[in-house]
């Protein structure tokens, strides 16, 4: 890619386009994943809108199953009498694969057919989407969605490349606007839509309706998208490294999810987050090392690119724990219904969608680095006003979606061109699938860290309630917990069950404000690198 294709890049209508993808479960870079991409040499595609389509059909799959799995948890826990643990790796599971192979994936692509490998994902994919909707017990469950993240990290570096190699320099503003538009949507509606899958027919359908997906994306790719390959790719795949990565934040995953209720001093807790770090040391050993890493260390040698790393580690870090635990939390504490969780949602997008347009013109006079500053501040006070007492939806969670919205909105633009602009030219996409992977492993560990703040604070707001009632030891302990069927099996008297359900559903209520309080606080440890480490641009 030539200098002045990654100029061209930069500018505010690029920009604009990039941006208008924030609201959906795709990643900061990934329009500029697709603008990296040299085009394809040799035969070209003759059905250039169907290859679009093609692409825009699977990794949506992936996108709408990382959103649409979050507001079917509840039901998900209540049939298979799942543990919140459980209901933590459901999600996790997938993120932990897509995090760790995704920029394996996306080299895989390069050196084996983009298509080739494509295909392969979206066949992996929905062959572990049948294993979810016909899964007997949540360890089924869990195991089939890890399966879906391997698929997802095989199909959506994939499908981004493809669309840059089927489109030349000319074609690609049009191409990324279609596919940001379509990402935008199915991001903002796929919990909607998923939600009314669930109240309608099962938690199953979810994973059911991938099937009729994956066979339209395939015949679409075999018909349109020439099997194109990277002619700079050379060397073997980094498989070492990303089995690193995957095992020490499996590990370290696994130790923090165990931690609410073994305590930080149980030896569940304390070897497995010892042996993942211990992990993650030997991957940067092995990637300072190896011939070909998936992720070369030499970038973060720019001030800038640590700068917007982690920007991205901790915003987005808020963002994947409030998504994950709000929707639940709605479920249990307020009655939605899954529909009307995912609704619940829609404000964050809709505001994202409508303001990015706008977002070229602000860098343009004020510079990445105050955006980068200022977007974050805006996100915090959004994550903030979730932890306001009122509990109603138009008081409380409606307005702070809109200002979470808003602050997304002025952050993630400046961020893809801080990512740009902070390496040389022939690493601009290596760079762009790092700040992916680190977006996807950020909602991971989010996952994990706040279901310790979760767990915890319910379990103390609920006890200090329960010890105010005439309930028995035994009956006060059995309603301790978040597990399903925990107020059948406590057997509470008339007279207590509406105090007791009231006091469960306030403990939840404060269980979110604690997790919304630390989101906020990430936020603001964002705004606080951006402007210690980001460099001010001259104008």
């Amino acid at each position: 890619m030539a200098i002045h294709d990654v100029r061209d890049a930069l500018d505010p209508p690029n920009v604009q386009r990039a941006a208008h993808v924030v609201g959906s479960q795709t990643s900061p870079c990934d329009a500029l994943v697709i603008r990296t991409q040299p085009p394809a040499a040799g035969r070209p595609s003759r059905h250039k809108r169907l290859a679009l389509a093609a692409t825009i059909l699977g990794s949506s799959m992936a996108f709408i199953d990382g959103s649409v799995v979050n507001v079917a948890l509840s039901s998900i826990q209540n049939e298979l009498a799942a543990s919140v643990a459980a209901m933590q790796w459901v999600v996790n599971a997938y993120l932990l694969l897509l995090g760790s192979l995704v920029l394996v994936g996306g080299a895989a692509g390069d050196r084996l057919g983009r298509r080739t490998v494509f295909v392969a994902g979206i066949g992996l994919f929905t062959l572990a989407s049948i294993a979810c909707g016909f899964a007997p017990g949540v360890g089924t469950l869990i195991a089939a969605r890890a399966v879906q993240g391997i698929g997802a990290a095989l199909l959506v570096p994939s499908s981004l490349a493809i669309i840059g190699a089927v489109f030349d320099e000319h074609e690609r503003g049009r191409a990324i606007g279609t596919w940001a538009g379509v990402a935008a949507i199915t991001g903002a509606f796929g919990p909607v839509m998923g939600g009314w899958l669930v109240d309608t027919w099962s938690w199953r359908a979810i994973f059911f309706l991938n099937v009729p997906l994956a066979c339209v994306t395939i015949a679409l790719a075999f018909a349109s998208i020439p099997d194109s390959r990277s002619p700079d790719a050379q060397g073997r795949l980094d498989w070492l490294g990303a089995l690193a990565a995957a095992a020490g934040l499996g590990a370290l995953t696994y130790g923090l999810t165990a931690a609410p209720v073994h305590g930080f001093a149980a030896p569940v807790v304390l070897g497995p987050v010892a042996a993942g770090i211990v992990l993650l040391v030997v991957f940067l050993i092995i990637e300072r090392t190896s011939a070909q890493p998936m992720m070369p260390l030499d970038v973060f040698r720019s001030r800038d690119f640590v700068g917007t790393n982690l920007v991205t580690l901790l915003l987005y870090f808020g963002v994947g724990g409030a998504m994950f635990f709000l929707p639940y939390a709605l479920i249990r504490a307020h009655g939605y219904t899954a529909t009307e969780a995912g609704a619940a949602l829609l404000p964050a997008p809709l505001v994202i969608g409508l303001l990015s347009r706008f977002t070229g013109g602000l860098m343009a006079r004020c510079g990445a680095r105050a955006l980068l500053t200022v977007g974050p501040v805006v996100a915090g006070i959004g994550f903030a006003m979730l932890a306001l007492p009122d509990g109603r939806y138009w008081n409380v969670y409606f307005p702070a979606l809109v200002v979470l919205g808003l602050g997304m909105t002025i952050t993630v633009a400046p961020l893809t061109t801080t990512v740009m602009a902070a390496v040389s030219d022939e690493r601009t996409g290596v760079a762009s699938g790092i700040n992916n992977a680190v977006a996807r492993v950020a909602s991971l560990l989010a996952i994990a860290v706040l279901g310790i703040v979760f767990v915890w604070s319910h379990d103390a707001a609920l006890s200090a309630r329960l010890d105010r009632m005439d309930l028995s030891p035994t009956v006060r302990q059995s309603l301790r917990t978040l597990e399903p069927g925990a107020n059948a099996n406590a057997q509470v008297a008339a007279d207590l069950a509406r105090p007791v359900a009231a006091a469960q559903a306030e403990a939840i209520d404060r269980a979110l404000a604690a997790v919304a309080l630390v989101c906020a606080a990430c936020a603001l440890a964002a705004a606080v690198c951006a402007a210690v480490t980001i460099k001010r641009t001259r104008r």
